[in-house]
């Protein structure tokens, strides 16, 4: 289709187009003339969206379910999304992670910083977890999946429709094998010295994440020789990556047996699951519980899910880092090393970090603040979308 054959979507008068030809890569439902013709639009339909003037401005696709009204596919409104065009975002994500790795394991398209509005796709090695969290990926799966066979060489390809955005989207959660053979077994990851354990299935989100794979090695690198404590450890990150650079031993907690069994059979390959221990329950209360029994460890690492997921949970969520980090740095010994991380992108750098100084200066702790670290570079940031750059963990010695 050429540009004349979309519908057109328009920007309210009082809504710069600036922003828009700058990079902006979202269009939210009070920033668009919602009509009528507007609201009928399919989700997932292509449109051209114009400013006030009606000048052209981008190609977008549009979902009128969405508080995210229109997302940007190309600047080029000639452009025709269609095989080639998603070959060519594939193909171009593939170049920069074949320099980045050696292996075929990371994350293959990081949505908007990708050119892929709403798109997740991680990769093990000749599988790939698809997770189309946008109308628009959704409708045109078939593309996604061919580049994937065609352009990546992977052999099978999974779709996961859990998550949060695909319900803020209007989306089912109907998972599904889209080509090849699901596995029928974790499949193993090679990362940082350690085995990890990726059920690609049943575990949570694509199986595996990957965004902490730098943080995960600085941590190891402070632990070697020492005892280590993991908190929210899904299926071992933190804890395994220290005990394969040489950590005498680590304890990981969480609240899911499924991603503690994995951590397990994880060490279990690693040859090192005789300094792993195991413990299931909520976060909070083992936390606790460590402090009751007088537990001390060298490092000490937590990694809860996203307290503040959006601006609304935010003074709720703040409190909460707040008090993991008041429970987690009694538990660290004097000249110890703790890491807190945040995945809340409504929680930015400087509230996260104010919080985790509030919590460690209650627990009667003096910190010192070393390297700031992030999401890993296959989990690349939209200069405009804040969202993007969600993943914060700091490292303080204590």
């Amino acid at each position: 289709m050429t540009s004349s054959s979309f519908p057109v979507v328009r920007l309210r008068p009082n809504v710069r187009p600036q922003a828009i030809k700058r990079g902006a890569p979202w269009v939210y439902d009070n920033e668009l003339v919602t009509d009528r013709r507007t609201k009928a639009l399919q989700p997932g339909a292509i449109a051209v969206l114009q400013d006030a003037e009606r000048t052209p401005l981008a190609l977008v696709t549009v979902n009128p379910a969405s508080r995210i009204i229109a997302r940007v596919l190309d600047l080029n409104t000639q452009a025709v999304i269609d095989q080639a065009w998603v070959n060519t975002r594939i193909e171009k994500a593939l170049t920069m992670r074949d320099r980045l790795f050696t292996a075929p394991f990371y994350r293959l398209i990081h949505a908007e910083a990708d050119g892929m509005p709403g798109v997740i796709i991680d990769r093990f090695g000749d599988v790939a977890v698809v997770q189309p969290n946008a109308a628009w990926a959704e409708t045109n799966l078939d593309f996604i999946t061919k580049a994937l066979l065609d352009v990546a060489g992977v052999k099978t390809v999974l779709k996961n429709a859990t998550g949060r955005a695909r319900v803020l989207e209007g989306l089912n959660e109907q998972s599904m094998v889209l080509a090849g053979d699901a596995p029928n077994q974790p499949v193993e990851v090679a990362m940082n010295d350690a085995i990890y354990m990726a059920d690609l299935i049943d575990g949570q989100k694509t199986g595996l994440f990957y965004d902490q794979r730098l943080n995960q090695r600085f941590a190891a690198s402070l632990s070697r020789g020492g005892r280590v404590r993991d908190v929210f450890s899904h299926v071992g990150g933190f804890g395994l990556a220290t005990l394969g650079q040489g950590a005498v031993s680590a304890l990981c907690v969480d609240s899911s047996d499924a991603a503690l069994d994995l951590a397990q059979k994880g060490a279990e390959r690693m040859q090192v699951a005789d300094q792993l221990e195991t413990r299931r329950g909520d976060g909070f209360e083992v936390l606790a519980a460590l402090a009751e029994e007088g537990a001390r460890f060298d490092v000490v690492i937590c990694d809860p899910p996203a307290f503040a997921p959006n601006k609304k949970a935010l003074e709720a969520g703040l409190r909460a880092y707040e008090r993991v980090a008041r429970l987690a740095a009694g538990l660290v010994e004097e000249g110890g090393y703790l890491g807190l991380c945040s995945c809340s992108h409504a929680a930015n750098l400087d509230k996260f970090r104010a919080a985790s100084l509030r919590g460690i200066g209650r627990a009667g702790r003096a910190a010192s603040l070393i390297p700031t670290g992030f999401a890993a570079p296959d989990h690349p940031q939209h200069p405009h979308l804040a969202e993007s750059g969600y993943l914060k963990a700091l490292f303080f010695r204590l």
